[in-house]
């Protein structure tokens, strides 16, 4: 599908140039005007702000074909499919005659592996206009994943009649005819693609691979050449090269690749494959084993990787370290029979012939059971885990991996992927293609009291509730009071001059007459401090003197949740076990009270939506995630546009194994402007 999502943005620029039109704008803001607005943001790809605009314009009307559209085309910028494909229905149930919507929402189908509904959407376009270049673009790549062949070979045919000129159609083409193993008229496609354009990189990459196959290494070098000239950055296209390189001979130049791979992608546990082969050849014992431990460390159950790790081990007589490899891989593949007889000579120059002879009677013992029946005695045939590769023997073909030689040199031509963006300026943070930007799986944080105002984001919820507003709007202290999700970050030196002057100046009040909002105050600042058990009493002093104080029992149960994280995050460091049993029944209990504060909260005040969220996260962090729903469930009842909700909902259902729930709350999430979901979107998929 790589060269399908390549092409789809030259349509998107297209698609923005036709739908913009003029609209007559008012003094009073409107439906259209937020429109506007919202594609003119979409046209500079912040498909984030440009959601929350499109979201205002539904409100507003709802019936309003335009605002689903452009929301799904900058969800689909977003690689939220499931969510184009939503909105895209919405626009034609309101507009059956958007033909934009069925070619948008074909799109997003095929990428969701819909094909068969892709090429109805295609057919109901064809119907406006039979050669629209894009449907049958479009159409002709779904039927080729159909493996309807035929008519997908006629759909390209009508296509190129009418787009002689159209160089993506001849690249689907070869595609088409390699997969019908139809070689050389695939060959002649990509030429034509290439002397129409040859600044795409679809046609080097099939070329690459077919002179590959066919083992003709210096054609392969040349189309990979050119792919890395476009492609500078991609570190896989160096990995494939030094494959090539290396089958040429060319040691120095595949090792030269595979340096330049890791500088790109320090991660990258291909190019530490492959490079920990190339040294293990060369008889660089000890670099190669630290390629193979690096891969071990980024693919834990990477069993080729153990295997070779454990051969090299045997060359550098580090018998023990071998034979721990050997037996990872047997305790996982006990009749791949080779293991055997590499644990039996790690035995062997361990002194241990008996050992070693049992061994090879083993693994002998799998060997003769498979020729005298192979169905009743299979063997194993350990899969490959390296990143984005396969096994592949010198000419090119998948091994037998049942052979020792399973080992041997493994790569192929892989998926380009879009390269996560580095080092983002702050006013960049939330603009483009948010879903690359790789982000830990961390729950949106619970709601706490703060004395400093909340960064701006893109969620419309207001952080309001009436209690305290009203506390506020009474001015009794020097200080607003915000609610925020987490505690805003505070310089250090700022708090502790807020702290003094608001505990000197309570030390000079008689504490009969202390007002509970002057505690209050002193227990959110000694929380922002992270000091959990000073603020506590702060916050029980309030509490006390009103016990219908609600803000007070919000500041209170957050302190309690964070001051409960804390502690276990410590006794998780505790090395005595009865420690860490009684500081896990206190950070159970604390937990417990947090709850009680959350719900007194909202007994004094029920649409109190973000207790239930903070519920929601006290349940989240138990592990229960049923009653986390049903926390979850009541806040987006209260606030059907609590993103948060939806996101931290969706990590609950995720865990519960409900993987279609997830993606549909973390695709609302995303809607409602929370950033991380569809990085989490992306993961899924």
């Amino acid at each position: 599908m790589k060269y399908l999502k390549e092409s789809v943005r030259i349509w998107l620029t297209l698609v923005l140039l036709i739908m913009v039109r003029p609209v007559m704008l008012t003094a009073q803001i409107n439906a259209e005007q937020v429109l506007t607005i919202g594609r003119n943001v979409l046209s500079m790809d912040d498909y984030m702000l440009a959601i929350q605009y499109f979201n205002q314009a539904i409100k507003a009307k709802p019936y309003l074909s335009d605002p689903y559209f452009f929301r799904a085309l900058a969800k689909l910028n977003l690689d939220d499919y499931a969510g184009a494909e939503a909105d895209c229905t919405t626009a034609i149930e309101n507009n059956k005659f958007k033909t934009e919507a069925y070619k948008l929402r074909g799109f997003a189908r095929q990428m969701l592996g819909k094909d068969s509904l892709a090429v109805e959407d295609y057919n109901v376009g064809l119907t406006y206009n039979p050669i629209d270049k894009n449907f049958l673009f479009y159409k002709a790549v779904a039927l080729t994943e159909l493996k309807k062949y035929e008519s997908a070979d006629s759909t390209f045919s009508i296509l190129l009649r009418q787009y002689p000129r159209y160089e993506d159609g001849y690249t689907a083409r070869a595609r088409l005819r390699l997969e019908t193993k139809d070689t050389v008229p695939a060959l002649d496609d990509i030429e034509m693609a290439l002397s129409i354009s040859k600044a795409q990189i679809n046609p080097y990459l099939m070329k690459a691979e077919i002179f590959w196959k066919r083992q003709d290494w210096p054609e392969a070098a040349s189309a990979l050449d050119a792919a890395i000239r476009l492609r500078p950055e991609l570190p896989d296209l160096y990995v494939n090269r030094a494959f090539v390189r290396y089958n040429s001979d060319d040691f120095f130049g595949a090792m030269s690749d595979y340096n330049y791979a890791i500088e790109l992608e320090p991660d990258n546990s291909a190019a530490y494959f492959n490079r920990g082969l190339l040294r293990y050849e060369v008889k660089d014992l000890e670099k190669a084993e630290e390629d193979m431990s690096r891969v071990v460390k980024l693919d834990p159950m990477n069993v080729h990787a153990y295997f070779n790790r454990g051969l090299i081990r045997l060359e550098e007589e580090k018998y023990e370290d071998a034979l721990s490899d050997f037996k990872f891989i047997e305790s996982r593949y006990p009749r791949f029979y080779p293991i055997y007889y590499a644990m039996a000579e790690a035995e062997r120059n361990l002194g241990n012939n008996r050992q070693a002879a049992s061994l090879i009677r083993q693994g002998e013992g799998l060997v003769a059971g498979y020729v005298h029946d192979p169905e009743k005695n299979p063997l194993d045939r350990p899969a490959i885990a390296a990143s984005r590769s396969n096994s592949v023997n010198r000419g090119g073909e998948v091994e037998d991996e049942s052979e020792t030689e399973v080992m041997e040199r493994f790569n192929h031509l892989v998926t380009i992927s879009q390269t996560s963006e580095q080092n983002l300026s702050y006013n960049e943070r939330i603009k483009g293609r948010v879903q690359d930007r790789n982000v830990n799986v961390e729950m949106e944080p619970s709601y706490a009291l703060t004395i400093v105002a909340p960064a701006e984001s893109l969620r419309s919820l207001s952080n309001y509730f009436r209690e305290l507003d009203d506390l506020n709007q009474m001015r009794l202290l020097n200080y607003s009071l915000y609610l925020t999700p987490g505690l805003v970050s505070s310089e250090y030196g700022s708090l502790m001059t807020d702290l003094f002057e608001i505990s000197s100046r309570l030390k000079r009040v008689d504490p009969s007459t202390r007002r509970p909002a002057d505690n209050l105050l002193l227990g959110v600042v000694e929380t922002m401090l992270r000091n959990y058990p000073e603020a506590l009493k702060s916050l029980d002093e309030a509490i006390a003197v009103n016990p219908q104080f609600t803000v007070a029992y919000m500041a209170r149960g957050y302190a309690r949740y964070a001051n409960a994280l804390s502690e276990i995050k410590m006794a998780k460091e505790a090395r005595d076990a009865e420690e860490v049993f009684l500081d896990r029944r206190l950070y159970t209990s604390q937990l417990q009270d947090a709850l009680a504060d959350f719900d007194k909260v909202l007994a004094l005040n029920p649409k109190v939506v973000y207790a239930w969220f903070n519920k929601g996260n006290i349940y989240y962090e138990a592990g229960d995630y049923t009653s986390a729903m049903q926390a979850y469930n009541e806040a987006i009842r209260i606030d059907p546009e609590f993103g948060e909700a939806y996101f931290n909902r969706g990590l609950a259902y995720l865990n519960a194994g409900n993987k279609n729930q997830a993606f549909a709350d973390l695709s609302k999430a995303g809607e409602l402007g929370v950033i991380p979901s569809y990085n989490i979107l992306k993961r899924m998929k």
